[in-house]
């Protein structure tokens, strides 16, 4: 994958958690992944088109996407994976997608996003393209994926 990409997606990733009051953040590792992708509950769908086309993937455990969305309403306390909290997550992975295409702007690359399509469950996804990159993400203790399905038009 394309160095650009990938950090540009971890740098969004660092750079607006911490704008959100999720402070406890960091890049766990980059692995290149084939083209299935496994949901561990939650996955947010993000289509690329411009320079790049693909798709873009937001995966996380409900406890992870409820300590997120509980931290993005001021700390009010979330007790289940209800629409407040999908509405919460999409709008980071919106939030995150639109920042690194911005990123991609800086160098050279343009980039527009689609509306986010959150999945809950459990399932395997299939990658837009035969080889994805996953970016594996800290949030405290939980684990945030971002994988890559992306390649230059």
């Amino acid at each position: 994958m394309n160095k650009d990409y990938t950090e540009s997606f971890s740098i969004a990733f660092l750079d607006v958690m911490p704008q959100l009051g999720i402070t406890d953040v960091q890049l766990k590792g980059e692995t290149e992944c084939g083209h299935l992708i496994r949901s561990p509950g939650v996955v947010v769908v993000i289509g690329i088109t411009g320079d790049l086309h693909g798709n873009v993937y937001f995966t996380m455990q409900e406890s992870c996407a409820n300590s997120i969305a509980s931290t993005m309403m001021g700390g009010m306390e979330v007790l289940q994976f209800d629409e407040m909290v999908q509405s919460a997550v999409s709008e980071l992975s919106n939030m995150l997608a639109a920042t690194a295409c911005t990123n991609l702007s800086e160098k050279g690359i343009g980039a527009d996003i689609s509306t986010p399509t959150l999945i809950h469950g459990d399932f395997t996804a299939d990658a837009s393209l035969k080889q994805a990159s996953c970016l594996e993400m800290l949030v405290g203790e939980n684990l945030f994926g971002i994988y890559l399905s992306l390649e230059t038009k």
